[in-house]
């Protein structure tokens, strides 16, 4: 069996799942409705991971080890940031990005 036919168990970070509210209530604020589709659309995505996680690119920042990060560009603004490790797929970050990098709940390692 490869990658392909495998089934991914996927996990959100707490951190992570906080700031995907985060963006949910900050919507909400102009719109219940445009911030009730982000969030279907924002777990629609993230769950479409439990089938090739692999599809997606690597993210590479400076302070990131290599190839470790993947993503996924989510409702047209978001970044899904996310580990693969075996058969599950850890969730880290979800990006506005429109934001600067310097918000990243990624932690630096050491390359």
């Amino acid at each position: 069996m490869d990658n392909e036919e495998l089934e991914y168990t996927v996990i959100i970070d707490p951190a992570a799942n906080d700031r995907m509210y985060d963006h949910y209530e900050f919507l909400g604020r102009a719109s219940k409705k445009a911030a009730e589709a982000l969030l279907a659309g924002l777990i629609k995505d993230i769950m479409s991971l439990e089938y090739m996680p692999y599809r997606n690119p690597v993210y590479d920042r400076p302070y990131l080890q290599r190839g470790k990060y993947r993503y996924m560009l989510s409702c047209g603004r978001y970044r899904i940031v996310y580990i693969i490790e075996g058969n599950t797929v850890f969730i880290d970050d979800i990006q506005d990005c429109r934001q600067s990098d310097n918000n990243t709940l990624l932690k630096p390692s050491s390359l």
